[in-house]
């Protein structure tokens, strides 16, 4: 009786770890230095997550991009290829699709998936930034972005809905004047470049820890 039981039990347990399978589309925009430790806290995910990921940004590794070469990559070689290259899983299970271009207006029709991502740094990105979530949730896709990643590492990062946001946090802002008002999330440590202090390692370890949590509910 005692091993019915127990037989059973692991069936059941095996029948609820087949369920358990990787499902679902994530697009990331943008794969620099918070991109790529998002996208390989994504490919780590065990039992779930994404089927497919795909990454967009046109850059290439730089002498500039230190996690980059850390973690083995060449000055000269595209940063999606990297993250593509460290995905070592069946395509069956986990696929990475790297795009070695950026996201712009004129070619928004490549965004696909279930949700989402935009970390996209350098410049005013904040109207393509709307493009990009006015596109995704056309297509029915959820969506997230950074809203200020400046930090020492003990800065407070934030999670709301951009209607919870005040119009104090000038990403918002300017996002809420290109008609994105609701229904996107926003990721902040809540300082900016005029705060005069910089990005460390550790807010964007932090940070990319923040938005694989956020990535994962928007796809489950």
């Amino acid at each position: 009786m005692m091993g019915e039981v127990l037989e059973n039990k692991i069936q059941s347990i095996g029948e609820l770890e087949n369920k358990k399978v990787s499902n679902g589309h994530v697009t990331l925009v943008g794969v620099g230095r918070l991109g790529l430790r998002i996208g390989i806290n994504l490919i780590q995910v065990h039992r779930g997550g994404p089927k497919e990921i795909s990454a967009f940004d046109g850059q290439k590794i730089s002498k500039s991009d230190i996690i980059f070469k850390i973690l083995g990559g060449n000055f000269g070689d595209y940063k999606v290829d990297f993250l593509k290259n460290i995905c070592t899983h069946p395509e069956s299970l986990r696929k990475v699709t790297a795009f070695k271009e950026d996201i712009t207006k004129n070619n928004l029709d490549l965004i696909k998936g279930n949700v989402v991502s935009i970390q996209s740094a350098g410049g005013n990105t904040i109207p393509t930034t709307a493009a990009i979530i006015k596109r995704a949730h056309e297509i029915g896709a959820k969506t997230i972005s950074t809203a200020g990643v400046f930090g020492i590492g003990e800065e407070k990062i934030t999670v709301m809905d951009i209607s919870e946001v005040d119009d104090s946090n000038p990403v918002v802002k300017e996002l809420r004047a290109h008609g994105i008002e609701e229904n996107h999330k926003i990721v902040t440590t809540g300082r900016f470049i005029e705060d005069n202090i910089p990005i460390t390692p550790y807010v964007l370890d932090a940070y990319s820890i923040i938005m694989t949590k956020e990535i994962l509910k928007l796809l489950i």
